[in-house]
């Protein structure tokens, strides 16, 4: 049993959480999430490599579809050497300045991943509902500076809470519910007042998780009135199929932030193992599936990797 020095708490470092119930399997389940990481990595360079050497890909759809594979990538960057470390037995423990840094990037992203996708539903409603101004509207100086909106949103916004964790007295026993560290688990062990965390979190949550979620919906409500009003089936169902990977890359990050939500806040009484899985379904579930589901469902990028495993096959 890990114990804590409560003379020096602050330093004291935080046990990670490896999944319970499964110690026997930990050989399959490391393989396991070895193969998944190295899907991420792959799957989100592949994408990447082929929009930076496609000149077809270089238009602003596609710029933003790299701003989300960055994020994905960046994502299973900061989570790997801790859950790996876990289940190869390489780490048992963090640091607080590592889990804060850690926290920093795991939040930070997740900001970051919800202003691309909001960002990519206004790419597909100037496309439908306004496609003689797209050039002029998403020209490559406003894309530089949509980027630059997001990366300052994303890691300013959420570093008043991250900061803040560095000053709290944690008398708490140092346990983390994951095999990374969460904003919710380090307040949790916190004896300080965490008022300050806890509703600038809450407000986080609301104006940027929500408020994005809200937008991107009106962006779809718009969109439909005006793909419903074109008279040709065929052509609406052109237009439609543009969205249809944007709109499952929006289901693949939105569902696993709300299970994980509910089960901190109302699944106590579950088995631990089921918030470590819901901690990493979260974690990895979207920078698993962004890359297959662009590579299946949009055509340019499904046309460029065939003729890449051609090229390689022949």
């Amino acid at each position: 049993m890990f114990t804590i020095s409560i003379s020096n708490l602050n330093s004291s470092g935080f046990v990670l959480t490896g999944f319970t119930g499964l110690a026997i399997d930990y050989l399959w389940v490391s393989i396991s999430f070895s193969l998944i990481y190295a899907m991420v990595f792959l799957g989100n360079c592949m994408v990447l490599h082929m929009i930076r050497t496609e000149p077809s890909l270089h238009e602003p759809m596609f710029y933003f579809l790299a701003m989300l594979a960055l994020t994905d990538l960046f994502m299973g960057l900061s989570t790997v050497h801790t859950v790996l470390g876990v289940l190869w037995g390489f780490t048992e423990e963090i640091s607080l300045d590592s889990c804060i840094a850690q926290s920093y990037f795991i939040h930070g992203l997740s900001l970051m991943e919800s202003s691309v996708l909001l960002t990519m539903s206004f790419d597909r409603y100037i496309a439908i509902c306004n496609p003689l101004r797209y050039s002029s509207i998403l020209t490559h100086d406003n894309i530089r500076k949509i980027g630059i909106i997001i990366l300052c949103r994303s890691l300013l916004l959420i570093s008043p809470a991250i900061i803040r964790l560095k000053f709290l007295n944690y008398c708490r026993p140092h346990i983390l519910s994951h095999s990374f560290c969460l904003h919710q688990d380090l307040i949790q062990m916190a004896c300080s007042d965490i008022h300050f965390n806890s509703f600038y979190a809450l407000a986080l949550v609301v104006s940027i998780f929500l408020l994005d979620a809200v937008l991107i919906l009106i962006s779809y409500i718009l969109i439909l009135h005006v793909v419903l009003a074109i008279a040709s089936r065929k052509e609406r169902m052109k237009s439609l199929q543009t969205c249809v990977s944007h709109i499952c890359a929006v289901l693949v990050f939105y569902i696993p932030i709300i299970g994980l939500t509910m089960v901190h806040r109302f699944g106590k009484h579950l088995s631990p193992l089921v918030h470590v899985l819901m901690g990493n379904i979260y974690i990895l579930f979207p920078p698993l599936m962004n890359p297959i589901i662009y590579s299946i469902k949009t055509q340019q990028i499904r046309r460029r990797v065939q003729r890449l495993f051609y090229l390689k096959g022949s």
